[in-house]
Order: C-alpha cells, then sequence, then structure tokens
C-alpha cells in the first residue's frame, strides 16, 4: 500500500539529492593519458617529447602521493571539488565579476508573443515577473519536476541558488550568501528589489501570503518609474558591484562604517528573491540579429544592476528583456530553465494576464537611499570610468543560423553540439591558420553537488579534418572519413566527461592539494604547453551549448586573444553569439562568425554528397 501511495506522489525537487552517487575521481594513469592526448594538437614532436618525461615523472613521484591524498579527501566529502571549484574558479578571482564571470543574454519572449513595443514595457514586466514568481513557488514547495538524464535523476542543488543569493566580496576571498528556503525549511525572503536611474527601492512580493498578481505589480513598478522620472537621478551605487573584488571589498566595508543603516540596506538586496532593473535602453534588433540585446544585457547600464545578485531581470524600455547573472552559485541551465519555462507560459496566453484586475491595498515600495560620503561618491565616480573602458574593449556579435539546424542536422545521424562544435573548430582554423584551445561545458550532475568539467574539442581528430577541408588536394571521401573520425572522438569525450572520467578537474585536484600543502608547483603545471593546450583557464575558445530551447546567453572570453562562443540549437536554427576584445587586433567576432556560417554550409555538403 505505502509502496503504491508513494509510486502515485509526484516526484518532489531536491528528493533525490541523498542518492546521487559521490563524484569520482579518475585513475592518474587515465587522466594523465588524457592530457597527453589532449595537447598534442599544440606541440611539436619535440614539446611533445619533452611534456611526456615531465608526465611520466609526475605519475611515478609526486603526482603518485597527491593522487593518494586526492582519494582520501574523496573518501571524507560527497564532492571532493565543489568547495575548491567555488573558490579557484569564482570566490577568489580579483577581476571584476559583472564582465569577466557574469553571464548576460536576451529573454526569449520576442520570438512569438512579444516582439518590440514602446509603452508595453512595465505591463509586460508585471506578467513575466509573475510567471517568474511562479517559478520560484515550484522551488520553495518542491513541486518543480526534478531533471533527468534519461531515467538518471540530476542534482538539483544550484535550483535552490537561483533566488533570494548574493554574492558578497572580500579583500582576499568572496562569499556567497544564500537567504532561500524550502518551504518545509521555515520563511524565506519575498521581497523584490527594484532599480532604476540609479535609484533602489524594495516591495514584498506577496501580500497574505499570496503572489501579487500583475495588475497589482504593474502598480508597484509604475510607482517607481513615476517617482524616478519626477526626481533627480540617484546616486548609482549598484556601479560598485562592477569593481575590482578586494577595491569593492574595502568600499563596501568603509559604506557600513558611515551608517549602520547602510548594511541593513545591504542586506536587503542580498536577501531579495531578484534584481528588477528598469532600463531606458531600446536594444532591439531583428529576430536574425540579437547583438544589441546580447551586449546591453552583458555590458549595460551599472547603476541599475547589482552585479553580485544571482539574477538580475533586464526590463528595456522597447518592450524587450533580458538577464544579467553572477555565475558562482550556478551554471547557466538553471536560468535556462527558468526562462524556458516562463518563455512556454507566455507563449500559452499569448503574453497575457487572464486572470482578475482587482488590486489589494498593497503599500507603495520603500525607497533604499545610502549615507554616503566624498570617498564613497569618488569610488562610485571612479567605478564608472573603469566600467566603461572595459565595456568598450568587448566586442559582441549574436545571429541566428537559418539555413537549417537540429532537424536536418539529426537526419543524417549526426549529434547537432557536435556538429556545432567541429563548425567551430574549422571556423578558427581558418581564420587563425591553426588549432585553437577550447573548452566545453561537460555537465556531471548525475553526481552530487556536480556541476562541470571541461571537455576540450581540439583533438587530433579535428584537427586532422581541419587540414583535410582546407586541403585542395584531399578527395571527398576522406574528408568525409576525417570528419567521421572527429565527431566520433567528441562524441567519446563529451560521455566521458559527464561520466566524471574527464581529466581536467582531477589536475586541477592535484594542483590545488600541492598548493594547499606548501609544495612547490609541480613542473606538470609549470610546462609551457599546459597554458597552451588551454590547461589553468587559458582556453582560447570558450563555449558552450546552452540547450535546444529560446533561451541564450553571452559570455567576455576567458583570455585577451581568446572568444566566448555561445549557442542554442533549435529544429530549423542555430543561435551563436560570439564575443572578443577589441584591443587584440587578431581575434574578430563578426570574422568567426562568418566563417562558422561557411563551414557549417560545407560540412552539411559533405554529409549530403556522401550519404553518410
Amino acid at each position: 500500500m505505502a509502496n503504491n501511495l508513494s509510486q502515485s506522489l509526484p516526484e518532489r525537487t531536491f528528493q533525490h539529492q541523498s542518492s546521487l552517487p559521490s563524484l569520482p575521481v579518475p585513475t592518474l594513469e587515465s587522466s594523465l593519458s588524457k592530457y597527453l592526448d589532449a595537447v598534442r594538437p599544440f606541440a611539436t614532436e619535440a614539446e611533445l617529447k619533452n611534456t611526456s618525461d615531465i608526465v611520466k615523472k609526475f605519475q611515478l613521484g609526486v603526482g603518485e602521493e597527491l593522487h593518494h591524498k586526492l582519494l582520501q579527501r574523496a573518501k571524507a566529502k560527497k564532492n571532493w571539488l565543489e568547495e575548491w571549484w567555488l573558490d579557484a574558479a569564482y570566490l577568489e578571482v580579483r577581476i571584476p565579476s559583472q564582465l569577466n564571470v557574469n553571464f548576460g543574454g536576451p529573454a526569449p519572449y520576442l520570438e512569438h508573443c512579444w516582439p518590440p513595443a514602446e509603452g508595453t514595457h512595465l505591463q509586460r514586466a508585471s506578467v513575466a515577473t509573475w510567471h517568474i514568481l511562479q517559478y520560484w513557488n515550484l522551488i520553495r514547495t518542491e513541486t518543480l519536476p526534478p531533471q533527468k538524464a534519461g531515467k538518471t535523476p540530476l542534482d538539483m542543488d544550484q535550483f535552490r541558488m537561483l533566488f533570494c543569493t548574493c554574492k558578497v566580496p572580500g579583500e582576499k576571498k568572496d562569499t556567497i550568501l544564500n537567504y532561500f528556503k524550502t518551504e518545509s525549511e521555515g520563511s524565506c525572503p519575498s521581497h523584490l528589489v527594484v532599480m532604476c536611474r540609479g535609484r533602489i527601492f524594495t516591495f514584498d512580493a506577496l501580500c497574505d501570503g499570496k503572489i501579487l498578481t500583475p495588475p497589482e505589480l504593474l502598480r508597484q513598478l509604475s510607482y517607481v518609474q513615476r517617482v524616478c522620472e519626477e526626481g533627480p537621478e540617484g546616486d548609482g551605487v549598484g556601479v560598485l558591484t562592477s569593481e575590482e573584488r578586494t577595491r569593492w571589498a574595502k568600499t563596501r566595508d568603509h559604506l557600513i562604517s558611515i551608517d549602520p543603516h547602510n548594511k541593513t540596506i545591504l542586506e536587503t538586496i542580498q536577501s531579495s528573491l531578484f534584481i528588477i532593473s528598469l532600463d531606458e535602453t531600446k536594444p532591439y534588433s531583428s529576430p536574425e540579429n540579437y547583438t544589441n540585446m546580447a551586449l546591453i544585457s552583458l555590458t549595460g547600464n551599472p547603476t541599475i544592476r547589482w552585479g553580485d545578485k544571482s539574477y538580475n531581470s533586464l526590463v528595456f524600455s522597447d518592450g524587450t528583456f533580458g538577464s544579467n547573472c553572477d555565475h558562482a552559485p550556478y551554471d547557466a541551465m538553471v536560468l535556462v530553465s527558468m526562462c524556458w519555462y516562463v518563455d512556454q507560459k507566455l507563449k500559452a496566453t499569448d503574453g497575457k494576464w487572464k486572470g482578475s484586475d482587482a488590486v489589494r491595498p498593497v503599500p507603495h515600495p520603500e525607497e533604499l537611499v545610502f549615507t554616503l560620503d566624498e570617498k564613497v561618491c569618488s569610488d562610485i565616480h571612479q567605478a564608472k570610468q573603469h566600467y566603461l573602458e572595459s565595456t568598450q574593449d568587448l566586442q559582441v556579435v549574436c545571429y541566428a543560423f537559418t539555413a537549417f539546424g537540429k532537424t536536418a542536422i539529426k537526419e543524417r545521424k549526426l549529434h547537432p553540439d557536435t556538429y556545432v562544435q567541429l563548425a567551430m573548430q574549422l571556423a578558427y582554423y581558418k581564420l587563425h591558420k591553426g588549432p585553437g584551445s577550447c573548452y566545453e561545458t561537460g555537465m556531471t550532475r548525475k553526481f552530487y553537488h556536480g556541476r562541470t568539467e571541461t571537455m576540450r574539442p581540439c583533438t587530433m581528430e579535428s584537427m586532422n579534418w581541419c587540414k583535410a577541408m582546407m586541403d585542395p588536394t584531399c578527395d571527398v571521401s576522406d574528408k568525409r572519413k576525417a570528419m567521421l573520425l572527429a565527431f566520433m572522438k567528441h562524441n567519446k569525450l563529451m560521455g566521458e566527461a559527464q561520466e566524471g572520467k574527464g581529466f581536467d578537474r582531477h589536475l586541477l585536484g592535484l594542483y590545488l592539494i600541492a598548493k594547499e600543502e606548501g609544495r612547490p608547483t609541480p613542473d606538470l603545471f609549470l610546462d609551457p604547453l599546459y597554458a597552451k593546450s588551454g590547461g589553468g583557464g587559458n582556453f582560447v575558445l570558450s563555449s558552450s551549448l546552452v540547450g535546444y530551447t529560446t533561451v541564450l546567453g553571452v559570455v567576455a572570453p576567458m583570455v585577451k586573444h581568446g572568444y566566448g562562443f555561445f549557442y542554442r540549437i533549435r529544429d530549423d536554427r542555430v543561435v551563436i553569439s560570439v564575443s572578443a576584445w577589441n584591443s587584440c587586433h587578431q581575434t574578430d567576432a563578426a570574422s568567426l562568425f562568418n566563417n562558422f556560417s561557411s563551414s557549417m554550409h560545407e560540412m552539411f555538403h559533405l554529409a549530403t554528397t556522401s550519404q553518410l
């Protein structure tokens, strides 16, 4: 009876958490063998011999000791990597996170019910916010179905970080504050923060325990806009979150020392559900060109965002939307899942509110006003200058490739993600006449608190294929064979990464144990080929499949001479956002996209004429 009952009950969001397997530690031998394989495309024979010797020495010496210690750590922790990854990838990083770490992107809703329209932004923001609050409620009541890969449950812990979460700067290391609680855990903050013209407001998203309706949310947002239009611009304290981390930490400490009320305001912002940013920009381009929206989402007005919040919902004055999120607490798939949910709900209702227009008497939003002194005002001015300089250096293009998409690729029995990755490799090869060290996100959420593993798409197989494609004497059947080998290798590596059998995170663990114990850095990590092949976060191509939905994001490149390359794959199109730094004269985002388009066509021609 009890068994039948449990089978008929819907699955709870977090019910599988305790039964998820621990993150495995691969064998030292397999990781080093995969590492050697990965550096081959970047090495001369002499370099490869030198690196092989270094690897052998590491394997028989210090590597074995470090690996043994890593195994001990893995016995004591369900996820040996979790804290290390958070610290090394995010919290100890000192560069400004708002441009270098955060991800932004256009919201999807303009593809069906909400094309740009002046004067609609507050009405639309009210409806979209209501749907976002419904999603918060699904997580809070644990009724959001747990995600799965086939029948395997995936870790859902990152979904706790979407709401009521904020990064707080520290002089040496930041921290993440998460105020979210499920209903069974207790009360959870339910207030929103609205930023407009450098000013900050807050109001509760609940009235008598019920979520405010779109007409009620509209009343609150209209009030904020009216007050901001009638009064002076605010101090723009939000821009401080775009500063270098240690500098922001010092300013924040000073801000708190001026007036204890400043600390209360900071806590109100940190614990809020999310930020609604009323932005006066009109970024819309066209259904084939999202460039302005992607660029403004990533680099827009810093005085009306809180860069450390896990979610800033950007409302543009032409009735379009974007988002900007701190990457530390979660990976993009959390935001993609929520935006896709909102997108589907809006589509089902034509973007309209079908409920009551009655408005309950809720208090007006309260303005949060910091007490500032000359030093903070000077820091705000300086932060604006720094932010402006850095954003002017970022080039973003975001275009739709509409010749074909997932349907036609799958008809040729090829994997759509691998197809796009290989087209990107070929595009880079054409443009730069050589291999590009590449990072693709491999998801490890089959494991407890799993996040990502590095999958390296630049293989000997992909390089052999690129060379064949560029060789006018190479015949079609040889090109086809080379392409199929590149596909097989990519699919194998991605499969291994998702099973926790990649090597990058393992090597990072060995490096961090040596560092924690105060040992000298092992030669493996000092070898020039380590960085040249992408190790230590030196990937020239930083890429990720955002999914098979209407949601897309953009990130800045990892290195000055690199590219960010994010994409989404639909049945009939692939939409790509490419970023590069203007200060590097070797790279150009638009040229990479153009080469990518021609590569997509060449591969399609090869797959079609060869009857794959």
